[in-house]
């Protein structure tokens, strides 16, 4: 964390809220305070991979979170609460997202944390922000178990943490739409279904092959490969061998495209596909334009292009001229940010204007209820914490960049 001038602040709890008085300066994060009395500084903390092969989508998530703050303060939206965002890089690890949990739930003015991208490094976050009751709204994680349990797809749903949340849908859904689309709308039957057997890519995978089995596709062959690896000759030989029109990929682009441009330089001819991990410009340029044509990937929500609730959030994170795009899950980002803006200011509201002592608690409680219209549309969660927003997309690689071709529900 970063070292700043700020006043030294004497604490008293009065009425269940916290009463600041200024009293010195020091250089550190001392207290909830920013120097005016009766003015309190609440930290948002960002968690996502900012350095390594995800950057280019953990970089759009900490923009498109730094551009809520910088909006909150700007309409000064919670009376006497200004907004810091705090961004911790997980590089796409477990290990470092637990870390990052830590260092959070130990800064007392941390009160929600907006990621992070990868459902395998939920897993190892959730349990240390829940004990410490301190909310995590997610803009990327798609494995249902975070929410609903491990169970989940036995129809036993049970949410284990509630401070959990989510702005983008889940496998649950996203897997069987690709395998309806795929079925239903490219009329490939024959499929290799693989997998970086992480949580998110074994978990997505599983989904779309239960589907499109159900659908009456045949499913010519399955695969686990590492991802780090990149060298995928063996399973692309395989691939070709199987007769296989269609291959579907559980996992993320870095490995997804020199797996595609592999495939298809061993002469197989299928379409690959995959989920919002896939969902980038740098898919495309990892497998090469030509080996990308005509691949789809599924991602969450209706392109915010099209949406008039994205103009704004458009046209305010071109004017801040951030260095990097806001890709697949910038609105997402900005919602999951504005939710715990919004659980504050119930917060706040609900304690005559002041920050109540038991801030963390309050602001989870607060978020079960939060509803208002964001970036991506509606944003208010169900009984499991996640998004009651179900719209999903598929893009299709067309002249060298994923184009929409469909968006709704699963079954529409």
């Amino acid at each position: 964390m970063r070292n700043r001038s700020l006043l030294i602040l004497t604490t008293t709890i009065t009425a269940g809220a916290l009463t600041l008085t200024a009293c010195g300066s020091r250089d550190d994060k001392g207290g909830a305070g920013n120097g005016d009395s009766g003015n309190v500084t609440v930290t948002i903390g960002l968690d996502a991979p900012l350095t390594g092969e995800l950057s280019a989508l953990g970089l759009g998530i900490k923009n498109s979170a730094d551009l809520a703050v910088k909006t909150a303060n700007k309409k000064q939206y919670v009376k006497g609460v200004t907004f810091e965002l705090e961004s911790l890089d997980d590089q796409a690890q477990p290990s470092a997202g637990q870390q990052n949990a830590t260092k959070f739930v130990a800064d007392k003015t941390v009160l929600g944390v907006v990621g992070p991208l990868n459902s395998s490094v939920a897993e190892s976050m959730q349990k240390v922000f829940d004990d410490a009751k301190l909310a995590q709204v997610s803009p990327a994680n798609t494995n249902p178990a975070l929410s609903q349990g491990v169970n989940w797809s036995t129809g036993d749903k049970k949410r284990g943490y509630t401070s959990y949340f989510r702005t983008a849908t889940t496998d649950a859904i996203q897997g069987p739409f690709a395998a309806q689309y795929v079925v239903n709308e490219a009329k490939k039957t024959k499929a290799f279904i693989i997998d970086d057997k992480k949580t998110y890519g074994a978990g997505l995978a599983g989904t779309f092959k239960t589907e499109f089995e159900k659908l009456g596709g045949k499913v010519l062959g399955t695969e686990h490969i590492n991802p780090d690896t990149k060298d995928f000759s063996a399973v692309a030989t395989k691939v070709k061998s199987s007769g296989a029109d269609v291959v579907y990929y559980g996992g993320e682009y870095p490995a997804a495209g020199p797996l595609a441009k592999q495939i298809k330089e061993a002469g197989a001819k299928v379409t690959v596909v995959g989920g919002d991990a896939l969902y980038s410009p740098e898919y495309v340029k990892l497998a090469g334009a030509t080996a990308a044509e005509g691949d789809f990937a599924t991602s969450v929500g209706a392109p915010i292009e099209t949406l008039a609730s994205a103009k704004e959030f458009l046209a305010n994170y071109k004017a801040e001229n951030y260095k990097e795009a806001y890709e697949a899950y910038g609105g997402y980002s900005y919602d999951s940010t504005w939710a715990i803006i919004e659980a504050v200011k119930k917060a706040v509201d609900g304690n005559g204007g002041k920050l109540p002592s038991d801030a963390r608690a309050k602001v989870v409680e607060a978020l079960q209820g939060v509803s208002f219209e964001g970036v991506t549309g509606k944003v208010s969660f169900d009984e499991f914490g996640d998004t009651t927003n179900k719209q999903l997309t598929v893009y299709k690689v067309q002249g060298g960049a994923f184009k929409p071709v469909k968006s709704g529900t699963f079954g529409s």
